[in-house]
């Protein structure tokens, strides 16, 4: 709880990864993926009650082992490849409201996939989010390589800019304006964004930003090879 608000997290891990089977209980480091998003979640100070959707037992019984609650088991249909986030968040809200006879304030969705985030890094985005009374806070880190000013489009077999004009002499760290993208780790979002308006980002959202070191996100197999090493470092 922040001040007199409730705070719920939840964590959706999806049974059918295709880039990497069973990628939400992969191992690293001799612990399953998720386990390293259960860990920090549980050390936050305003989280209330945490929960794991999934469609999977082998997941949910994972998830249990590590101290995380899996109250029930998401549903096929909103399980896909294609089904959107947003429905299996408000689907985790309202049965898990009728449940445990509570109401939530504030929902943060955090993502199993990204290893490296920590309860400060949880309970910055909470605790903004309540500050500033935005619709959401959402988890960001600064684009170096892929800014803008770098992105090309071809036509007629030549190179042109996209959008905005590059000097060639211009260092990456030196770019401007500065450039952010989505980490996929955090978002905190006020209750009417999620349940009213069925979605993850409002009208006014607002950026927290991550460093690069704690914002690697899993999607492929060498993915796990980095983020190995970096926790091996971090140790």
């Amino acid at each position: 709880m922040i001040k007199n608000k409730k705070v719920l997290a939840i964590t959706l891990a999806r049974g059918g990864s295709k880039s990497v089977p069973n990628k939400n209980i992969k191992n690293i480091l001799g612990k399953p993926l998720i386990y390293y998003t259960i860990k920090e979640v549980l050390k936050s100070r305003y989280i209330d009650d945490y929960i794991i959707s999934t469609d999977s037992k082998k997941i949910g019984n994972v998830a249990k082992k590590y101290g995380a609650k899996v109250p029930f088991y998401r549903p096929k249909k909103i399980s896909k490849d294609n089904s959107p986030p947003q429905e299996a968040l408000v689907h985790g809200l309202e049965l898990y409201e009728k449940i445990s006879k509570k109401k939530f304030d504030y929902i943060v969705e955090i993502m199993c996939t990204n290893p490296l985030k920590n309860s400060k890094d949880i309970d910055s985005c909470i605790k903004k989010l309540h500050k500033t009374k935005a619709d959401t806070v959402i988890s960001v880190q600064r684009l170096y390589d892929h800014h803008p000013i770098r992105i090309k489009k071809i036509k007629n077999d030549r190179i042109f800019d996209f959008i905005l004009s590059e000097n060639e002499r211009t260092r990456r760290q030196d770019l401007r304006p500065k450039a952010y993208i989505r980490n996929g780790s955090i978002y905190a979002i006020s209750r009417n964004t999620l349940k009213k308006n069925k979605s993850k980002i409002g009208k006014i959202s607002r950026p927290y930003i991550m460093p690069d070191k704690r914002s690697i996100n899993i999607d492929e197999k060498i993915d796990f090879l980095i983020a190995e090493l970096m926790l091996k470092k971090n140790k």
